[in-house]
């Protein structure tokens, strides 16, 4: 096998965000189901858009997020995800790259236009996600790079994936292409509506095609449908090989075999927007693994990446995570 070229390769949803502070008088007036991520279609979009306060734009997506993280951490991050060749999938693509990620998804020539997450940030820091999934929904097979896939040492894939045929086909063609070049496999469930929606799936890919699997407290106890989250580790510490499982402050969990690592929350002075914590958490997890770093030490990347992004609006670092991480002692 081959030394890889990336660290991680992350396939998404191709999404541009549209952050804005809101009440959460705005949130009932527009009936909007608060810390939760709502698929609207293009009226709808527009419909909230027109509504909203002066906002940000910003190259966005669950597992785009992650791959800015890594690069950030200097690690060497590939994405692949499908835009219109519009403005907004120009924003993407300069963006990301801008961050340092390698994508040369060619962008669609029709069809809708690209995506877009209309985010709320009320004052508690909640984030609420109306997401239409425009060009990022025709994803398919035929856009992968094999070659891209076969080089990276992890490849990560969003739940969000599930919500379009031609996209779920994309992800298990990846797992299928990752796995034959000898690779790993990760996955983050991405919303616990993610896991309602495609609860048996989920289950039968942690346990016979996921290699390493994130997902916050909701989402593990929704995936075994059990109320207990002690109960959660339970069970998946059968079905793959390391879960990392984030808990908000109370920390997170990495389970590999029989090891428990319990990680604490990194101390934040302020917490400003909880938009991408969970996309920065993962990346810290994934550079640490795919370093071939300790359980432990990829969980305090992970927190450390985290803590950063919730101090300031938005869901990309301000500061270079690589700085952060030497001056904390968990990078060379």
């Amino acid at each position: 096998m081959s030394e890889p070229r990336l660290h991680v390769l992350g396939i998404g949803n191709a999404i541009v965000d549209v952050l804005a502070h809101a009440e959460d008088s705005f949130l009932v007036d527009q009936k909007i189901e608060k810390g939760a991520m709502t698929l609207i279609d293009a009226a709808r979009a527009q419909e909230i858009y027109s509504a909203m306060a002066p906002a940000i734009e910003i190259s966005g997506g669950s597992a785009a997020n992650t791959m800015v993280g890594i690069a950030s951490l200097g690690g060497k991050a590939g994405y692949t995800g499908k835009v219109r060749d519009d403005q907004l999938g120009e924003v993407f693509a300069h963006d990301i790259r801008a961050a340092g990620v390698t994508f040369s998804t060619p962008p669609a020539s029709d069809g809708p236009p690209t995506a877009r997450c209309l985010i709320l940030v009320t004052p508690d820091a909640q984030r609420s996600m109306n997401t239409f999934l425009g060009a990022s929904s025709g994803l398919a097979a035929t856009d992968l790079d094999r070659d891209l896939i076969e080089s990276a040492s992890i490849t990560f894939m969003e739940g969000y994936l599930f919500d379009r045929p031609p996209a779920r086909e994309a992800f298990f063609e990846a797992a299928n292409i990752a796995h034959k070049a000898g690779r790993q496999v990760a996955l983050t469930l991405s919303d616990p509506f993610c896991v309602d929606r495609y609860r048996a799936e989920f289950r039968r890919l942690v346990k016979e095609g996921v290699d390493i699997l994130f997902a916050n407290e909701q989402e593990i106890t929704s995936l075994y449908e059990v109320a207990d989250f002690d109960r959660a580790l339970q069970h998946v510490r059968q079905d793959c090989r390391l879960a990392a499982l984030t808990r908000s402050e109370k920390g997170s969990i990495i389970l590999r075999g029989d090891e428990v690592h319990v990680i604490d929350a990194e101390p934040v002075t302020k917490v400003v927007d909880t938009t991408g914590a969970g996309d920065l958490y993962a990346a810290g997890v994934l550079f640490g693994l795919a370093r071939n770093l300790d359980p432990a030490t990829c969980g305090r990347l992970g927190s450390l990446a985290a803590a950063e992004v919730i101090g300031h609006f938005g869901a990309r670092p301000e500061t270079p995570l690589q700085t952060l991480a030497a001056c904390a002692g968990l990078l060379a």
